[in-house]
């Protein structure tokens, strides 16, 4: 798989990386460990090399999965973790005091195995401590060694600058794909004023530009979408027309809907590194299919004109969760 890097940081990962949040959380039942185990494996082997987690999946038991996987090949990869919750929990709210990001590290450092975490991410923005705390935090983190890299994710413009300043950000990680295409606003034009490279979450917007999922699909009670507004029946119905359209144009290119939409992403910016996730290993293959897809300037207006006349219906997150993002 062909490399890219994370902004002007010198950190070098494959195109597409794994966000391997869906093998424990978020989803519905955590898939066995043994699979999981094996899943991240075969994505090694298919050349992928950037791993994301944190200890609030789970809470913990993500990144135990991961470092078991990847311990026998840890100098071939790059794994991403976070921090920012209280107690890893995303129930009890946030918590990045200079204190808990030490802890969150060193107990993050056993649980994956590893003497070092390639990219330390702030989950989401904690208005309780200045951004200037939590970067000098991780700032010496890297000064001894534990931490390589430093990011942060839903982050707004302001703490995005004022966390710059104080350590150099390599990657900011949030929501993009062609159904949530907020950050080409205002988040976009200053990654690349800055340097930093982005790696877009949810780049098949939750599964849904898979076309695998329609008004008919159920979601179990632990799976986080049957809370989300644009994932109701009434909204699945709408954006379908979204996904019809997609669908024709990934058939004639002789491409997957998922691999349309990745490459689709993988245009956009040379430092874009999208981390779809799956528990599947016949996804796995397909997503990491979409890094050989090719899409010329026709093929993106085509694209963009199918996006325009069919505008997703559903707002992305839950008010209470909404309320974490672009701080």
């Amino acid at each position: 798989m062909r490399k890219r890097q994370l902004g002007n940081s010198g950190l070098e990962v494959s195109a597409l990386g794994f966000g391997c949040m869906g093998l424990s959380y978020g989803y519905g039942p955590a898939t066995d460990t043994a699979e999981a185990i094996k899943l991240i494996r075969a994505g090694v082997e298919r050349g992928i090399t950037f791993f994301d987690t944190a200890e609030a999946y789970g809470p913990f038991i993500n990144e135990g999965v991961v470092g078991e996987a990847l311990a026998p090949m840890r100098d071939q990869v790059v794994i991403a973790t976070k921090f920012g919750f209280r107690d890893g929990d995303t129930s009890k709210g946030l918590d990045s005091r200079p204190e808990r990001i030490r802890q969150v590290a060193e107990e993050a450092l056993k649980r994956l195995r590893t003497d070092r975490i390639d990219l330390f991410y702030q989950h989401r923005v904690d208005p309780a401590v200045p951004i200037e705390d939590v970067a000098g935090t991780v700032k010496e983190l890297i000064l001894e060694g534990k931490v390589k890299h430093f990011g942060m994710s839903e982050a707004g413009v302001e703490n995005i600058r004022r966390a710059h300043a104080v350590q150099p950000l390599t990657a900011l990680q949030s929501e993009y794909s062609l159904w949530w295409r907020e950050p080409e606003k205002e988040i976009l034009p200053v990654l690349e004023e800055l340097g930093i490279g982005f790696v877009p979450f949810s780049p098949l917007g939750k599964g849904f530009l898979t076309g695998a999922i329609d008004a008919r699909t159920s979601f179990s009670a632990n799976d986080f979408r049957s809370s989300v507004p644009r994932f109701s029946p009434e909204a699945r119905q709408a954006n379908r027309a979204l996904v019809d359209v997609l669908a024709g144009i990934a058939n004639r290119k002789q491409v997957t809907p998922a691999q349309l939409a990745l490459a689709w992403l993988l245009a956009q910016k040379p430092w874009i590194v999208p981390i779809p996730g799956t528990t599947k290993l016949h996804r796995l293959v397909e997503n990491a299919g979409a890094a050989l897809v090719v899409l010329s300037s026709e093929d993106l207006s085509e694209i963009e004109a199918a996006v325009s006349d069919a505008p997703v219906q559903g707002a992305r997150y839950s008010t209470d969760r909404q309320k974490l993002v672009g701080k």
